[in-house]
């Protein structure tokens, strides 16, 4: 598996989807251009390290690494089957990314199976976030460190969502969050690496949100997020999943992983609510977050 035709390592890097493939250590032995624009680790980083050295650090929606525990990959090679799974890897900016992976076993000329191909797509809905991005910016309402929605922004994006919950009764989450420590961040690494946390948060935001969500900078190391058509339990479950997959990012400063939390509180629209009553709501609860222990998600629905 280590040396292609040049036709045939052509062929792979022209796929859409990102491939690798492992011997039955896990050991990389090839990895196609899209796997480079998908994840930001080049070719050169990746060929010889092993799934279980944790570059890519895959997760489930629950959270739980897989990369050392139930790997999809350990499971196609050992049933010699086909195996599929949504997953979350860790991009080298240091935010996740959503993925589906595709996974079959390889075989030698005997029928033994000597490791296994990989093939992840991006799963991440960009295409309606970065539309309303470039609008935004056209209209000077992104904030230039992060990428994202700036206050003013959200602002304004919040009365026309009200207006709507109003009029069609069209349901409302809000989400607040903060980064734990923050201050501790900046004071200990300085202010350069305050700020590539703070862009790991919204990369792991613009990565993972419908398109027809939308999230701002807020302010300082504030986040808010608008989630449209939701109803409690898919607020409460897009907050956990985003907390989850903060929590399992990090960027790499001299060589260590530094990571940070974020704690949330989220709210729906209620009819008697203005854009400032809805905010105060959610950035109650998520104060609520920080008294109960930090790293958490606080929301006022069932």
């Amino acid at each position: 598996m280590k040396t292609f035709m040049p036709g045939f390592r052509q062929l792979l890097d022209s796929l859409s989807d990102g491939v690798y493939f492992v011997d039955r250590q896990r050991t990389i032995s090839f990895w196609n251009r899209t796997a480079e624009h998908i994840t930001g680790f080049r070719s050169g980083e990746m060929l010889g390290t092993r799934c279980q050295d944790n570059l890519l650090r895959h997760v489930n929606a629950e959270g739980l690494l897989l990369c050392t525990e139930h790997c999809p990959l350990v499971k196609a090679m050992e049933q010699d089957q086909s195996a599929e799974a949504d997953v979350f890897l860790h991009h080298k900016g240091g935010h996740r990314l959503p993925v589906r992976v595709r996974i079959s076993p390889v075989h030698d000329p005997a029928g033994n199976v000597v490791g296994a191909v990989e093939l992840f797509a991006d799963l991440s809905e960009k295409t309606g976030i970065l539309l309303q991005l470039e609008e935004m910016r056209r209209l000077a309402l992104v904030d230039a460190l992060t990428g994202l929605v700036n206050r003013t922004g959200m602002e304004r994006e919040l009365e026309i969502r009200l207006q709507e919950r109003f009029r069609y009764d069209w349901p409302l989450g809000v989400m607040f969050f903060d980064i734990d420590h923050f201050k501790a961040v900046n004071d200990t690494y300085g202010h350069d690496v305050g700020d590539e946390v703070l862009k790991l948060v919204a990369n792991t935001l613009k990565s993972n949100c419908r398109p027809f969500d939308s999230f701002c900078r807020w302010g300082g190391e504030e986040f808010v997020g608008l989630l449209r058509n939701v109803d409690a339990a898919t607020l409460l479950q897009v907050a956990e999943r985003v907390r989850m997959l903060v929590e399992e990012s990090f960027i790499l400063h001299h060589g260590t992983r530094l990571g940070v939390t974020i704690s949330i509180g989220g709210t729906l629209a209620r009819t008697e609510d203005s854009a400032e009553s809805l905010i105060r709501r959610a950035d109650q609860l998520m104060y609520q977050s920080k008294q109960a222990g930090r790293n958490r998600v606080t929301c006022d629905v069932a």
